[in-house]
């Protein structure tokens, strides 16, 4: 294959939203330092350091090494990735937080092997969607992989708990069967499927049954279960269309949970209002859009569903969190992409956003071209 330029107006997207990221986590970051200087100390190490200093080397690395490294390593790369995620069970490595079990301590330092496992997860089912080729439409060769893998999955992450990822991968795998070309009336099945399963998951689970409970009436609880969501509203609202302005959220001081976290987006209203929030939920549907499109110009079936497979997980995770932020969508949890507080989700995605720019390289020019 002959390399061409690289995708530069996606770059941009890109290094538009790490840098609008970096602005907005350190105005959310501020609402730590007046509880705890040393939490701040860290967390502010830990996303600029480790996750964009450590971010930038993994770009450079997923730009340089050739994308079918990854398709051919794939079953190693996933095999790791659960090993890996496995280390939260073992005493002395794994770290509970909140009643979950989610981190590994290495000499010191703590990170969640899920955002490995994601990765893993994808890289695998993109080589296994591609090696299958027209078997697709064959269940043997879709729905069943597909099934093992998110049951093999599922099981490791219901017992931290870990509820989001693995709507996060499901959503994501459903998508890359779609785009592979596996029969409608499987995907509807699916989507069918995995609904009932989490409605089934919820009433054995009763933090998310809680959840759902609060999505349904934020008022139920003030003070306990519908808090994060009353302050989150709070916020947005008194930043009306054009926010209080750079640094001026006051709900960031005391009231709102984790504002460098999951609630950051409030603090995003806050500050940016309306207008502000608009404009960058526009990046990340541009983002998306152009993510899309260098996927459907990849030089390979592996190529294209891979970049589907990331740009979807990420846009997904996003929204999930803008959703739940403003009501729409039961609380989560999750990160929103390249601004919440995770230097290991930094520095991965990163990484990824270096192997899309790789493969961009590669773009057939004409989209009925052969396949090499």
């Amino acid at each position: 294959m002959k390399k061409g330029n690289i995708d530069k107006f996606f770059l941009t997207l890109v290094i538009s939203l790490i840098v609008i990221g970096i602005i907005i986590f350190t105005s959310a970051s501020l609402g730590i330092l007046t509880k705890n200087e040393d939490k701040f100390y860290n967390v502010i190490f830990n996303q600029f350091i480790f996750g964009l200093g450590g971010g930038l080397i993994a770009f450079y690395l997923g730009y340089k090494i050739p994308y079918k490294f990854w398709r051919k390593y794939a079953l190693y790369i996933f095999i790791f990735c659960i090993i890996l995620t496995l280390l939260v069970f073992v005493p002395k490595l794994g770290v509970s937080h909140g009643g979950a079990k989610r981190w590994v301590d290495i000499f010191g330092y703590s990170f969640q092997p899920v955002e490995f496992l994601k990765i893993g997860f994808i890289i695998y089912f993109s080589a296994w969607l591609s090696w299958a080729k027209s078997k697709v439409k064959n269940f043997k060769y879709s729905i069943l992989p597909f099934i093992i893998l998110i049951g093999i999955v599922a099981g490791i992450l219901v017992n931290q708990p870990d509820t989001k990822s693995i709507i996060l991968m499901t959503m994501t795998a459903i998508i890359m069967l779609f785009v592979s070309g596996v029969p409608i009336k499987y995907i509807i099945g699916l989507v069918i499927c995995a609904i009932a399963g989490f409605v089934v998951l919820i009433f054995f689970k009763p933090y998310l049954l809680e959840r759902v409970y609060t999505f349904i009436d934020p008022s139920r609880d003030s003070q306990g279960s519908s808090y994060q969501l009353q302050q989150s509203l709070i916020a947005i609202g008194s930043g009306g269309i054009t926010g209080r302005g750079l640094g001026q959220s006051i709900q960031k001081f005391n009231y709102l949970p984790e504002p460098q976290g999951d609630s950051i987006f409030a603090v995003i209203g806050e500050e940016f209002g309306f207008i502000g929030c608009v404009l960058l939920i526009i990046l990340y549907l541009l983002f998306t859009l152009r993510g899309y499109r260098i996927a459907y110009h990849s030089p390979d079936p592996f190529s294209k569903i891979f970049v589907i497979g990331i740009i979807s997980i990420i846009i997904f995770q996003s929204f999930m969190n803008i959703a739940s932020i403003i009501g729409l969508f039961p609380l989560t949890g999750v990160p929103l992409v390249f601004i919440s507080h995770g230097g290991t989700a930094l520095l991965l995605d990163m990484g990824l956003m270096g192997i899309i720019l790789n493969i961009s390289q590669y773009q057939k020019k004409n989209s009925r071209s052969k396949e090499e």
